[in-house]
C-alpha cells in the first residue's frame, strides 16, 4: 500500500473523528452511531476503532512536521 494513501485515509479518519467528537461536545449528536445504526453496532464500533488507529498513526506527522521546520545552516 502506498504511504501518501496511508497518511490521506488516516488523515481524513482523524477528520472525521474531530468533527464527531465536536457534534458530541455542542450538540451531544453522534454522526457515526446516527449514519451506522448506533454506537454498539458492529459497523460503528469499526469505525470508531479505525478513527483510534488513524489518531495514533497521525502521531508521526509531529516528527514530519519537526523535520520540515529544520533548514540547513539555520536555526529556526
Amino acid at each position: 500500500m502506498d504511504n501518501r494513501f496511508l497518511a490521506w485515509t488516516c488523515l481524513t479518519l482523524v477528520i472525521l473523528g474531530a468533527i464527531n467528537w465536536g457534534l458530541v461536545g455542542f450538540f451531544q449528536f453522534d454522526l457515526v452511531a446516527a449514519i451506522f445504526g448506533g454506537a454498539s453496532a458492529w459497523i460503528s464500533r469499526v469505525i470508531y476503532a479505525l478513527i483510534g488507529l488513524s489518531g495514533l498513526y497521525a502521531i508521526i506527522f509531529y516528527e514530519r512536521l519537526d523535520r520540515s521546520n529544520h533548514v540547513v545552516g539555520r536555526d529556526i
